[in-house]
């Protein structure tokens, strides 16, 4: 098996306002999802969630606030699993909250160097 990252992205303007109970609501559709890929013996790090606030360090001792301001998507987490193919990889993906949300998840393999 091939570990593959999980990055999940949605829509930095459609981020919506949750009450305390629909954060929890959504919290336990992540852990069940989550949860149900280490079940399968197919979870390698369970990532987490990343801050909205970062910083882009450019050439030439750039640094700006980010992260990627200039775009309109944002990557809120990632997760990394294990998988046969980039195909098996995909459909792990296929039952993520944030396609709920209209966001997106991207697969890549982690390459060993």
């Amino acid at each position: 098996m091939k570990d593959f990252l999980l990055v999940f992205r949605n829509d930095y303007k459609a981020q919506p306002k949750a009450s305390p109970e629909e954060m929890q609501a959504t919290m336990k559709l992540w852990m069940d999802w989550i949860g149900g890929i280490a079940a399968q013996n197919k979870l390698t790090n369970a990532g987490n969630p990343l801050g909205s606030a970062g910083k882009v360090v450019r050439p030439n001792n750039v640094i700006t606030d980010g992260p990627y301001t200039e775009i309109k998507e944002l990557i809120g987490g990632y997760t990394i699993v294990k998988a046969d193919s980039i195909d098996d990889a995909a459909k792990l993906a296929h039952g993520c909250p944030i396609l709920k949300e209209g966001g997106n998840v991207e697969v890549r393999e982690v390459v060993a160097m």
